[in-house]
């Protein structure tokens, strides 16, 4: 970990923290630190904050289960902002997605400035969204809901799960041959999501498959 007293805090006592995602790289979320929630993050192995506008601290995941597991904590070379790479468990933002940082910004030149407009989100990358339902499977498989179809499915076991897989792929082929554009969608995406719950069952991640199959694209 590191030296508190290493750390350049600004004048209101805090320092920014960049929270990311240790397996894939992705930055999740960006919060405010003070030395008090810094040294219970270092203590307690899981993130803490300062709330600038409750002006409390607040531990990640404490009441919705997404907790942040610190795996290191790094500050950059003027020592007045840090980077902590976790494993989150669930998602990131109070919004449902994995990571904060989900809206794009697009720049036009409009009578010779630039105007900056923030669209709704969109433009989710295929990796993203995979990794956002894979971490809610995985979610499931390490925090059994009650009523929760993904922990009916853990419970039941690997052949339950791989029958789950076979009748989908059956489906998804026989919406195929009706030539339905919506019914292959719907069947494709109950495939996609039985083979991720796969996936978690064997403790692959995504990213493992994603480079496979760019191993296979070269």
């Amino acid at each position: 970990m590191i030296n508190i007293d290493v750390i350049k805090f600004d004048d209101n006592g805090l320092i920014p923290a960049i929270i990311q995602q240790e397996q894939t790289g992705m930055v999740l979320m960006l919060a405010y630190m003070n030395r008090e929630s810094l040294r219970k993050t270092i203590e307690t192995g899981v993130t803490w904050f300062f709330s600038r506008s409750r002006q409390s601290l607040w531990q990640k995941g404490e009441t919705s289960g997404h907790v942040q597991k610190v795996q290191q904590i790094y500050y950059d070379c003027d020592g007045d902002t840090l980077l902590i790479k976790v494993e989150q468990v669930g998602v990131a933002c109070h919004e449902g997605t994995l990571s904060c940082f989900r809206r794009t910004i697009d720049q036009q030149k409009v009578e010779g400035e630039t105007a900056v407009t923030i669209p709704s989100v969109y433009g989710q990358s295929v990796s993203t969204i995979l990794h956002d339902l894979y971490h809610v499977v995985n979610d499931r498989k390490r925090n059994p809901q009650v009523g929760s179809y993904t922990t009916y499915l853990f419970d039941k076991g690997q052949d339950k799960i791989l029958k789950k897989v076979g009748e989908e792929a059956a489906e998804t082929i026989i919406a195929s041959k009706n030539n339905s554009k919506e019914e292959l969608l719907y069947e494709m995406a109950d495939l996609w999501y039985h083979c991720l719950v796969l996936l978690a069952y064997h403790n692959v991640s995504i990213s493992e498959l994603l480079e496979e199959l760019q191993k296979r694209r070269k």
